[in-house]
């Protein structure tokens, strides 16, 4: 592999000149520039960014923590990232952490060899060890949908969905459409997005008159698989609910699955609201209503929030609540001899 110096003696000229019009660093004769750039040609010389990276204290480089790749929610939120990062001039590693403690510990020590100069993370469930190792990276970081408390008091970003506002308008449409036999499918224990999700069931479900979903909670684990098992185990119940709220799209899909393998017509005998709006699910059959998450926004706001702490534009900690949107389509109807009310 060609180096620094070799395009120096191909181009006739010092190791600095090749560093200036390498780096832009001061002006070179339109001669000498012309003579160093066709030997870089012709060595197919590539600069070292690790080089550069030690002279100038940044690698234009941002990482991101992620708990599963295969899931949709997370992918579209990982797209709007990167187009954002490449647009900011920034590169982008991405770290699959498989919702395993030691996994994610592992790729934060990596990161940190990477010399990032930000870091995203969505975190996965249980690391009681996290907050300390973000606190000894000391590098700026933006959560993303769960929020973590730091040792030693260093405040991090925040960006995130109103969940509990989510829960509400899930179950409240499915109020609206007259059903008050509501169950939910959580996802797994102690995951704060999906716990804030069911807190907003509870208090819909209370705000009717409707008690507080007591036997009627499920958790299946964030996959297509784990909510066509709870589903199925809804659906042996002794007094089956007239519909269910599903606290993400994937496990809504498994959900409508094993609805049809029990010749259970979806929204006629039981209607079934997601979360998430992922892409997919404007595709299943019939179409399935969710509570949309804002996503290209919460991957444009993480980089620029990130950016802001980066450019020592800011130095407060900063914290972004939004709004989720409720998107109706064919897998809730009006519960049988109910003509519903207005939402």
């Amino acid at each position: 592999m060609a180096t620094i110096k070799d395009v120096a003696r191909h181009a006739n000229v010092s190791v600095s000149t090749v560093s200036h019009v390498v780096n832009g660093t001061r002006h070179v004769s339109q001669e000498g520039r012309e003579r160093v750039e066709a030997a870089i040609r012709a060595l197919g010389y590539v600069p070292s960014a690790i080089a550069r990276s030690l002279k100038s204290n940044n690698t234009r480089t941002l990482g991101m923590l992620i708990p599963n790749s295969s899931n949709p929610y997370f992918a579209e939120i990982v797209h709007s990232v990167e187009v954002r990062c490449f647009g900011a001039g920034y590169n982008l590693i991405l770290c699959n952490t498989n919702d395993e403690a030691h996994r994610q510990g592992t790729y934060l020590q990596v990161l940190a060899e990477r010399r990032i100069d930000g870091l995203i993370v969505v975190s996965t469930g249980h690391d009681a060890t996290l907050p300390t190792q973000l606190a000894g990276l000391s590098i700026p970081t933006v959560l993303v949908d769960r929020e973590i408390q730091l040792a030693d008091q260093q405040p991090c970003d925040l960006v995130e969905t109103a969940h509990i506002q989510g829960g509400l308008l899930a179950t409240r449409h499915l109020l609206s459409l007259g059903h008050r036999h509501i169950a939910c499918i959580g996802g797994p224990a102690g995951i704060a997005p999906s716990e804030q999700r069911i807190a907003g069931w509870r208090s819909a479900l209370a705000d009717a008159g409707c008690g507080n979903g007591e036997g009627l909670l499920w958790h299946g684990n964030f996959t297509s698989q784990g909510g066509y098992e709870a589903m199925h185990a809804v659906l042996r119940s002794p007094t089956p609910p007239t519909a269910v709220f599903v606290c993400n799209d994937l496990m809504a899909m498994g959900a409508l699955c094993a609805a049809h393998e029990r010749d259970l017509r979806v929204p006629q005998a039981l209607s079934i609201v997601g979360f998430d709006d992922i892409e997919l699910a404007a595709f299943t059959s019939p179409p399935l209503t969710t509570v949309a998450q804002p996503k290209q926004r919460i991957g444009a706001l993480a980089v620029d929030m990130l950016l802001e702490r980066i450019d020592g534009k800011r130095q407060d900690a900063r914290k972004v609540m939004l709004q989720p949107e409720l998107r109706v389509r064919a897998s809730t109807a009006p519960l049988a001899g109910s003509e519903g009310r207005p939402e």
